[in-house]
């Protein structure tokens, strides 16, 4: 029988990543991992309320502080929204990552980043910058979203 690997265990091993270990800590990272497998991006208020109809004793402003703590540790990433709201979704490792998001229905697409991170290190080098960070968010109309998507099947 092999160890277990669902969201609970990962959470107990992913808190540590946050400082002290508490039990809402670790059921915010335990439903955001759910979420993120269910969802892809979602926001602090829908997790809030996933917790909530789960009757976790998770306050919002902990919803928060822990999410945002594991965007600094490197296991979320965050996008905003087309009103400006930020969204985050669980990452595995600390490889970091860019998305191609549908502005209609939300779907999202992890991207080959090869040519976004070979951009920014052309631009570092280009200006003398050093230190560069960089936040490049894609979006567009999915296929399934799309003019063709309520036509007719064509077959």
């Amino acid at each position: 029988m092999t160890a277990r690997t669902g969201p609970q265990a990962i959470a107990t091993q992913e808190v540590p990543l946050l400082g002290r270990f508490t039990q809402q800590r670790a059921l915010v990272l335990e439903a955001f991992i759910e979420a993120e497998e269910a969802e892809g991006f979602v926001s602090a208020q829908s997790l809030h309320t996933r917790l909530a109809a789960a009757d976790a004793p998770v306050g919002l402003s902990t919803v928060y502080r822990t999410l945002s703590a594991l965007a600094e540790a490197g296991r979320a990433d965050v996008i905003r929204d087309m009103h400006g709201e930020r969204l985050f979704r669980y990452r595995p490792g600390s490889d970091h990552r860019h998305y191609l998001i549908c502005t209609q229905c939300g779907v999202s697409v992890a991207l080959d980043a090869v040519a976004v991170e070979k951009w920014a290190a052309g631009v570092a080098r280009t200006s003398g910058f050093t230190a560069v960070q960089h936040t490049v968010e894609l979006t567009g109309i999915c296929p399934d979203c799309g003019p063709s998507a309520g036509g007719s099947s064509g077959g």
